[in-house]
């Protein structure tokens, strides 16, 4: 059985949203395992010469821009094995709350950007005989929640879109899954607490609490190696035991 830190050697991982986060707790996970990140950020203040790994600037929204990153990852490392789609935006409100700009906003970056970045990286992945693709929706994408119409809605896609790739392009060696956290302790997340009692949010985990980043990146890293070679289009709740209840 091979070392944990060989675990994905030799494999290249391209990783939405990587700037901070599940994302950069993702490209840091897999960058232990042994596969060399290409990290996608938001913006030049995102990047840091400490960390370990390549990155590029990454628009998920903007097809030029995914095309872009994938042409890099097989310029710069000969190709790609692993896509993490992570990047996402949270908008709160009812349908009556919700403006045509705000769920126009959250289509774009949750599930357009995700769309976007598997057309893209699929024949990249398909090149080296296969890979995995992990796409991040949310436990709001299986079950309901008070105010998140577009975000549960766009999530929901997610798990939709992962289904439909993964009947796609099983018989190519390609495996498509996606994660599904309950609520972390991310900057997003933090960053709308004031919205709601801690406490109650808390409460809906049996678990007790929220979960931590580098949590959801263990199980994204489990989908992308080999541990999960029988494992497609899977909608994996990682929620603290949320969806049971």
């Amino acid at each position: 059985m091979p070392d944990s830190s060989e675990l994905l050697s030799e494999k290249v991982a391209l990783v939405s949203g990587a700037g901070r986060g599940i994302g950069l707790a993702t490209a840091v996970r897999l960058r232990t395992l042994g596969a060399t990140v290409v990290a996608g950020l938001e913006s030049e203040s995102q990047r840091d010469p400490q960390r370990e790994f390549d990155d590029v600037l990454l628009d998920v929204r903007d097809e030029a821009a995914w095309s872009a990153a994938v042409a890099h990852c097989r310029e710069a490392h000969g190709g790609l094995d692993i896509l993490v789609n992570n990047a996402g935006i949270l908008r709160e409100g009812t349908a009556e709350e919700t403006t045509v700009e705000m769920w126009e906003e959250v289509m774009a970056v949750n599930l357009k950007g995700v769309f976007l970045g598997c057309k893209h990286a699929i024949p990249a992945l398909r090149m080296r005989g296969g890979g995995a693709i992990v796409n991040v929706a949310s436990i709001d994408g299986l079950h309901g929640n008070h105010r998140h119409v577009a975000y549960g809605a766009s999530k929901g896609g997610v798990i939709a879109v992962t289904r439909q790739l993964a009947i796609d392009h099983a018989p190519e060696g390609i495996r498509v899954n996606c994660v599904c956290p309950g609520t972390v302790r991310t900057q997003m997340v933090l960053e709308n607490m004031g919205n709601y009692n801690p406490d109650m949010v808390r409460a809906k985990h049996p678990l007790g609490r929220e979960a931590e980043a580098e949590e959801i990146a263990d199980v994204i890293a489990f989908l992308s190696g080999p541990n999960s070679s029988f494992m497609t289009g899977q909608a994996l709740p990682v929620d603290g035991g949320r969806s049971i209840r």
